[in-house]
């Protein structure tokens, strides 16, 4: 089945729910970057978590970037959404050792690092784009979505994010959710979703029992009036194009493009959500350069 993302709301409007099955996306990932198992973790989460994002911007064509910069040895971790949930990222170690915690489990927080930042940018087509930066609190991902919102965007948000790997690498589901309570919304409210998000298991458990991301919103919010508005694919998706990496290349500057001419022949630019490849000739190069100048 395909990935797919859901919007809802409940408690008449004053709670906004956003749930995602993802685990095509970190397969695809896992796949493009021969990803870790780590990497594949903590790179699914973060997908994951700008899939969720990504249902809060307003305009069609925004675009929405997560940048995760710990001090552990996964180095950083940028993730790409448009506003369909169509997303892309990579980190900058993808081979970086798991690390194995006392439960058996992965511990991400090691490999990201418990300091650092999350920076959040909203590009939503004005003259500069939003951005937000909070600092990291664990290293597990979720966590650090949650209080980005809550204290960059002051929404309070509850954030559950989750990959599950089998014994030899794969990924077996992914998915998560974020609730996200209004200003008028009451206590009693406040008292459900905490309570419910507290008990119940981690999302890729649920997934694995059968269970459907409506049937875990409704787990969480069916008693306040859960109401589901839309449910649309979700996928990874590169956008990347020769003509974005030419603008790339006239964006260094003639000197650096003469530098290329002169020492490589040419060049190679190899895009980081997908790693495909483009080739330029040194007459190509050379005719970027003439574009520059003629301007």
């Amino acid at each position: 089945m395909s990935d797919y993302i859901i919007r809802a709301t409940a408690a008449e409007g004053t709670v906004r729910a956003i749930g995602a099955v993802t685990t095509e996306i970190v397969r695809e990932a896992q796949k493009i970057h021969n990803l870790s198992l780590t990497a594949s973790v903590a790179l699914g989460r973060t997908l994951t978590g700008g899939a969720l994002l990504s249902q809060t911007l307003k305009g069609d064509k925004d675009v929405i970037t997560i940048q995760i910069k710990g001090n552990g040895p996964l180095g950083g971790i940028v993730v790409v959404s448009d506003s369909k949930a169509n997303v892309k990222g990579y980190v900058d170690n993808p081979d970086t050792e798991t690390f194995i915690n006392q439960k058996g489990k992965l511990k991400i927080a090691a490999a990201v690092g418990t300091e650092g930042y999350v920076n959040v940018i909203k590009d939503l087509g004005l003259r500069e784009p939003y951005n937000g930066y909070v600092r990291l609190v664990s290293g597990e991902i979720a966590e650090d979505f949650a209080f980005y919102l809550t204290v960059s965007e002051q929404i309070p948000s509850v954030v559950s994010l989750g990959v599950l790997i089998d014994k030899d690498g794969s990924i077996l589901n992914s998915g998560g959710f974020l609730i996200q309570v209004m200003p008028d919304v009451k206590n009693e409210t406040i008292d459900i979703i905490e309570e419910k998000t507290a008990s119940i298991p981690p999302v890729t458990e649920l997934l694995s029992q059968g269970k459907s991301m409506q049937d875990i919103l409704d787990m969480i919010l069916g008693s306040t009036g859960l109401e589901i508005h839309e449910i649309n694919e979700c996928k990874y998706l590169c956008n990347c194009s020769r003509e974005r990496m030419e603008r790339n290349l006239v964006s260094l500057g003639e000197v650096e493009i003469l530098d290329m001419v002169k020492e490589q022949h040419g060049a190679e630019l190899v895009c980081h959500f997908c790693n495909k490849k483009y080739y330029f000739t040194e007459e190509e190069l050379l005719n970027l350069v003439k574009g520059i100048n003629e301007k």
